[in-house]
């Protein structure tokens, strides 16, 4: 197959199909551009993060490990067609899943690995590229954790095989494995072309036509509301506690739009005032009374850093809350015994933003 390249209508040119030269030319490829894996065809706005590469495991190195944004396992194996070894992909990336499995009893030494792979590529903690790529506050980051060690634990693992070319029986092989059994396993094929230092990738995915109706337990988010956010509240915490989330919760009610969470255990609110952020909230509040200081979220435009910045003076002006050096770059987050008290002073923080 041959694709047309022309710029503004003129100058066409034929380019043919390429090849990867190796199989860690397609590993490194995928590594550096995991959206590449149309993996939104499976489940919709879906961001995917490649962590590491050669992950050890007592059957041997998995090509990559990547993780979405809940906390989902994808093993991904790559194959070229010339590979004699194609046939056997399958039962490869499974016996892979199962020797992760079945040694998920320490999952620290899995995060482990997972940050060792994330500091040599990105120079920085897993922990830190989790928030930053998937936008976690602390509290999030906490939960995503949970996630990925409970999907570890109870093997829930997504496959992925990625070729240059797929051949038939191998596509009947994954429609069969995904319509017969709990696993998701998909094939993803990469048409490759190069022209000049462009390089054009065109992918198509295999298995997703019988994707499973059954959410698993695992990865299912629940939905919040303002009935289920307040009775978990009202379990929680009483007395003047219990006043300071109802109060603070009942101003951003009135004065902003409530986006409400998607925690499994964890209620959330989030009140996005428009002329501050158009889709970013300035706080957080959950039903275990954690506040989180969104400033971390803050800077979609110049205007927004504005607001960001008066927030966190007028935060150190007006409350006891106290704000780390580099606050600009993170998600302040105290307890409701830490900023209870200054309720009150927070209110008139954040209606003070509304006004100016």
């Amino acid at each position: 197959m041959s694709i047309i390249i022309s710029k503004n209508g003129k100058n066409a040119v034929r380019v043919d199909k390429s090849d990867f030269d190796k199989e860690d030319d397609l590993q490194r490829y995928i590594h550096e551009n995991p959206e590449s894996i149309p993996l939104y065809d499976i489940k919709e706005d879906i961001k995917l993060l490649i962590l590491a590469r050669e992950f050890p495991t007592n059957s041997g190195p998995i090509d990559a490990i990547g993780i979405d944004k809940d906390g989902e396992i994808y093993i991904v194996e790559t194959k070229l067609y010339k590979n004699p070894d194609k046939r056997t992909v399958i039962a490869q990336a499974l016996d892979y899943g199962a020797a992760l499995w079945k040694h998920s009893g320490d999952s620290s030494e899995f995060i482990s690995i997972l940050d060792d792979g994330v500091q040599k590529k990105f120079k920085i903690p897993l922990n830190q590229k989790l928030q930053e790529y998937f936008g976690l506050s602390d509290e999030e980051l906490s939960q995503h954790l949970d996630s990925v060690k409970n999907n570890l634990s109870g093997g829930v693992l997504h496959f992925v095989i990625l070729m240059d070319s797929l051949d038939a029986r191998l596509k009947d092989l994954i429609l069969y494995v995904n319509q017969n059994s709990q696993f998701d396993i998909y094939a993803v094929e990469l048409e490759y072309y190069k022209h000049d230092t462009y390089e054009i990738i065109i992918p198509r995915i295999f298995g997703a036509e019988v994707k499973k109706d059954i959410i698993r337990s695992s990865s299912k988010r629940k939905v919040w509301d303002e009935e289920q956010f307040m009775n978990e509240v009202n379990k929680n915490f009483s007395g003047k506690e219990l006043d300071s989330i109802k109060k603070l919760y009942n101003f951003c009610k009135g004065n902003s739009i409530i986006y409400w969470g998607t925690g499994n255990t964890r209620g959330s609110f989030n009140p996005v005032v428009e002329k501050i952020s158009e889709n970013k909230s300035i706080i957080t509040v959950r039903s275990n009374g954690v506040l989180s200081l969104n400033f971390h979220w803050l800077h979609e435009s110049k205007n927004t850093e504005e607001y960001r910045d008066l927030f966190g003076k007028l935060i150190e002006e007006k409350t006891g809350l106290k704000l780390q050096n580099d606050w600009k770059e993170h998600f302040a987050t105290y307890k409701l015994k830490e900023w209870g008290e200054f309720t009150d002073k927070l209110i008139e923080v954040i209606e003070e933003l509304i006004k100016k």
